[in-house]
């Protein structure tokens, strides 16, 4: 008896086997399938910034001002906010690269390092990739941040319940030129107090009393 019930169940344990290879042939949701479709170009990394790169310009007539050179580089799905990356981004805009890592090495925030490693690659393949002669004679004209992927999670509170976590990512775009640096990257610079003056002049004398002659 205890024989028969053995076999029994080794039958049973066998179609329901078979079954489920069956079914998890149809439905499919590994990570296998994941990492083909990644690889396939279904990744969710920006591309579009890097294009610039591979951008040909006209020719230049021996008159004009040569261009100057700039290589785009980007750093992909970093474990910190975007809005606390926004403040390190905008640090550094209008800043020699050198004087950059160079503040970039004492700030105490957690995306200081990655946005400075990402200068550091981004200057290295200036030299080597984009026939820049000094690797010091770059500056930063673009730094900014764009959403990552974002994780969801559960956090238990008391009584029982339970709350969600978002463990949210960044992506940190630059852009080096060649050459120096404005005096004033962001416009409009700061006015002399002569200046002023003169604006506020203008504004006066160009009052107008309505209904009047």
């Amino acid at each position: 008896m205890l024989n028969l019930l053995k076999t029994s169940s080794l039958l049973i344990r066998n179609e329901v086997n078979l079954i489920n290879s069956q079914i998890g042939a149809l439905f499919h949701t590994s990570t296998v399938v994941d990492a083909k479709n990644s690889n396939a170009g279904h990744s969710n990394k920006p591309k579009r910034f890097l294009r610039q790169n591979k951008k040909i310009f006209e020719p230049q007539l021996p008159d004009e001002t040569p261009r100057p050179a700039f290589v785009c580089h980007q750093k992909e799905n970093i474990r910190y906010s975007p809005k606390k990356m926004w403040y390190i981004a905008a640090f550094v805009r209008g800043m020699t690269v050198d004087e950059a890592v160079k503040q970039l090495s004492f700030q105490l925030k957690k995306g200081a390092a990655a946005v400075k490693e990402t200068l550091l690659e981004a200057q290295e393949i200036a030299v080597k990739q984009h026939n820049v002669e000094f690797k010091s004679n770059l500056w930063i004209s673009e730094s900014f941040v764009g959403k990552g992927v974002v994780f969801k999670g559960i956090r238990r509170h008391a009584k029982g319940r339970m709350g969600r976590v978002e463990y949210k990512h960044c992506h940190y775009f630059v852009k080096l030129e060649e050459g120096t640096p404005p005096e004033h990257y962001y416009l409009p610079y700061p006015k002399t107090p002569e200046q002023q003056l003169d604006d506020w002049m203008s504004q006066m004398r160009k009052r107008k009393i309505t209904n009047s002659l």
